[in-house]
């Protein structure tokens, strides 16, 4: 059984996920915004009651997911900004929204799988694990989530 986790546990951990970031991120203000998004991510976690066996591991493994989120967007930030009719965080501020909404819509096993994913996990093994689902039955449940989603999202 996991013991619950406070916040204030997460302060010992600043020091290596701030190591971590600054190899992650290239220069220091993108490794602290990094860190602070990872423990804000954490910090929800925590708030929501979801358990985390291992926090340093998940703690790293969610930086590591940020960073690579990071650098998938850099990569719409080559447009020139007159090309651009809206600024593209306003974009992808309006997908996250719709996609938050829709999930609130799903059917409860599939929303609560589509809810851990949300806050950062991604593994259908660890999904697996905590929810004490079998992992076929994880795996159907996030299959059809994401069907259901893309048909609400693409209308």
């Amino acid at each position: 059984m996991t013991h619950p986790i406070s916040p204030r546990g997460l302060v010992p951990l600043i020091p290596l996920l701030t190591r971590r970031a600054l190899k992650l991120a290239g220069n220091r203000a993108e490794a602290e915004d990094l860190v602070q998004d990872t423990l804000l991510a954490l910090c929800q976690r925590l708030r929501d009651g979801h358990p985390i066996d291992d926090l340093s591991a998940y703690a790293m493994h969610t930086l590591s997911n940020r960073a690579r989120r990071g650098l998938r967007l850099q990569t719409t930030d080559k447009l020139k900004d007159d090309h651009a009719l809206t600024e593209p965080d306003a974009l992808l501020r309006l997908d996250c929204a719709d996609t938050l909404a829709a999930i609130t819509k799903l059917p409860k096993p599939q929303r609560q799988l589509m809810e851990l994913v949300v806050t950062g996990e991604t593994s259908p093994r660890a999904l697996a694990n905590s929810t004490d689902l079998p992992l076929g039955t994880v795996m159907s449940r996030l299959a059809r989530a994401r069907a259901k989603l893309r048909l609400v999202l693409t209308e």
